[in-house]
């Protein structure tokens, strides 16, 4: 599998899991059960440095055209979020609104709601993906956010709150007994032009 860079947030979630110890989950985690599957399908892509949407997962894990089957990634999705509400899992945060949720574990050792003890990984799997996230970290092959990044994410909220208003304006106008031309052109014509920035501004990343 071919690595992408990290982000900074993904390499906090990939030393935490990496460094801790055995954290008490709620639920079982016995092999042949789904949440153990999975858990242990999950390990295999952090290991990598990796973290898997649910489709992946799946792929992984069954037939490739299961990742097709709606019905059946909802209810893959369902056990995983019944996971995270475990401490078992973390959801990463989107970094675009369109793309599935992507899955880390927290740690690779478990203690289940059975009192078992569970290694998704063995000490030496864990061992070598450090030496190799350390490697990463030190040759900087980390996703760094820069000013204009950052410039770009306000400019995109202040025209998003600008459309919102303008817009709002306008219904509000609509609502009146008599429309106001002074207060509706002027409100439609901004939320128009700041909806075409937004736009330019989106196509632009």
């Amino acid at each position: 599998m071919s690595q992408r860079k990290l982000t900074p947030v993904e390499v906090q979630f990939l030393q935490e899991a990496l460094n801790a110890d055995y954290r008490i989950a709620t639920i079982r985690l016995r092999e042949g059960e789904y949440q153990y599957a999975l858990a242990k399908t999950i390990a295999a892509f952090q290991l990598d440095l990796y973290f898997p949407d649910v489709k992946e997962i799946i792929k992984r894990l069954y037939e490739e055209d299961k990742a097709e089957d709606i019905q059946f990634v909802r209810r893959i999705q369902t056990i995983l979020k019944k996971m995270e509400k475990s401490n078992i899992l973390t959801i990463l945060p989107k970094k675009k609104p369109w793309e599935l949720q992507k899955y880390a574990l927290t740690s690779f050792k478990f203690q289940d709601s059975d009192k078992n003890l569970v290694a998704l990984a063995t000490d030496e799997q864990i061992k070598h993906s450090l030496i190799i996230l350390s490697a990463m970290v030190n040759q900087k092959q980390i996703e760094i956010i820069k000013p204009t990044n950052i410039r770009k994410m306000l400019s995109i909220i202040a025209l998003l709150f600008s459309i919102v208003a303008s817009y709002g304006f306008v219904l509000w106008n609509f609502m009146q007994p008599a429309i106001e031309p002074l207060i509706f052109i002027p409100a439609f014509t901004f939320a128009i032009v700041c909806s075409i920035l937004l736009g330019k501004i989106l196509s632009g990343e």
